[in-house]
């Protein structure tokens, strides 16, 4: 709070006192014109939370704001002028320059726009009242749909009629969930929360991609246990997951439990399998469906496919594991089996037990490096072998028989086997 009364975020935004910034936004607000930090930017400094972008919404048009920044001396891209967007290169980092719009048209997500002065029709537009604060260069906040009030009670509320801005952009159903996950407290907005029930079969028409990355954003938040809850509760979470409908969403509170306490970095796919049924086949077709990355598809096939540990396995036993599967699968695997068996352990002695067993096999992983197989393909054409199916054969059933000895037969060894076995087939 200012001296005046006025709310001001100067004091919370070392960001906003930047020199480029403040040239940039001196430039646009020059002859009657006038430029303001827009959005998530002011959201987050008045809850204190990291700024990664600033984005600037402007009275200038695109034409003028590119002039206008160019004489400051920056570099500008139209990255999307016919929607009013123009990057400003200042610094070295990008910030997006908006003109101040209102829709004429809407198509989903996108929509046909026209340029104005107004602030209130800008802020109007925009999904949710605490992204449509705006904030002079001197740090004053300024609310045109009750944004302040709704951050201070950590209430995610529509801006206007829930339907009718959600007919206008289907994906706003998911956005609202991913913010609330993000900034909302106790209960999500009712009339929000009813609207997305109610429409909830307009996510269909939705990009695979852009269904994802809200997803991943939403899993990102510190704790979306309660989002995911409302999700399931309204059916959106069925209608975008159909895999978690008769699996549960049970594990996501324990995992993000063990996750603070145990000092985990927050992990969005971890937290999407605890939600789904360890099949291979259906979380490829579900990952073929939301356009996984090879990187995401590939995870989760290995965590489908690898063993889970029994909490008392051996060290031996469980090197052996590594060796087969990789430590990534395992480390997916323990970390859910020690999230549910310490939610667990308050009411059940065996659960305390089993926690302690599979943090030490976590430790273990944490630690282990892969043991060299000793023999290459060459060793065993040294050794008689003809280039071909036999020999790879061969070397898989030395492999094998190596682990199993607990990689403790030598190279010497392995040679005295490899004769065996080319004899064997002579």
């Amino acid at each position: 709070m200012s001296a005046t009364g006025e709310v001001s975020i100067a004091a919370r935004a070392p960001w906003l006192g930047d020199a480029d910034l403040q040239k940039l936004l001196a430039a646009l607000s020059q002859g009657g014109e006038e430029a303001r930090v827009a959005g998530g930017a002011v959201r987050n400094a008045l809850l204190g939370e990291p700024v990664a972008d600033v984005d600037i919404a402007t009275t200038n048009e695109p034409d003028a704001t590119i002039a206008r920044a160019r004489d400051a001396g920056f570099r500008t891209v139209p990255t999307g002028k016919e929607h009013g967007t123009i990057t400003v290169i200042a610094g070295g980092r990008p910030l997006e320059v908006t003109t101040l719009r209102a829709d004429v048209e809407t198509f989903g997500r996108k929509a046909r726009v026209v340029f104005g002065r107004d602030w209130k029709a800008d802020a109007e537009r925009r999904d949710f009242t605490i992204n449509a604060l705006y904030a002079r260069a001197d740090g004053t906040v300024v609310d045109l749909v009750g944004g302040l009030a709704d951050l201070e009670s950590r209430t995610l509320r529509f801006i206007g009629e829930p339907e009718a801005r959600i007919r206008e952009d289907f994906l706003r159903i998911l956005r609202f969930f991913r913010f609330f996950a993000w900034y909302g407290s106790g209960r999500p907005d009712s009339e929000g929360l009813k609207a997305c029930a109610r429409l909830k079969d307009g996510l269909a028409q939705l990009s695979a991609e852009r269904v994802w990355s809200e997803l991943k954003k939403l899993l990102a938040a510190p704790d979306p246990g309660r989002a995911i809850l409302w999700m399931r509760t309204t059916g959106v979470l069925t209608q975008i997951l159909p895999e978690t409908e008769k699996w549960g969403i049970d594990a996501i509170p324990g995992l993000v439990a063990a996750g603070r306490d145990l000092g985990w970095q927050v992990d969005p796919l971890l937290r999407l399998v605890a939600m789904l049924p360890p099949d291979a086949m259906r979380l490829a077709a579900m990952a073929e469906r939301l356009r996984f990355s090879k990187v995401e598809t590939r995870r989760l096939d290995e965590w489908a496919k690898a063993p889970p540990p029994a909490p008392d396995t051996s060290a031996l036993a469980f090197a052996k594991l590594l060796y087969r599967h990789g430590p990534e699968p395992l480390r997916d695997r323990l970390r859910l089996a020690l999230a549910a068996a310490r939610s667990a352990a308050a009411t059940d002695d065996k659960a305390l037990v089993a926690a302690g067993g599979y943090a030490r096999l976590l430790k273990q992983l944490e630690a282990w490096e892969r043991p060299v197989f000793p023999l290459r393909g060459p060793d065993l054409e040294a050794a008689g072998f003809a280039p071909g199916k036999p020999l790879g054969e061969a070397l898989r059933a030395l492999e094998a028989e190596w682990v199993e000895s607990g990689f403790s037969l030598d190279r010497d060894a392995l040679a005295e086997r490899a004769a065996k076995l080319r004899d064997a087939a002579d």
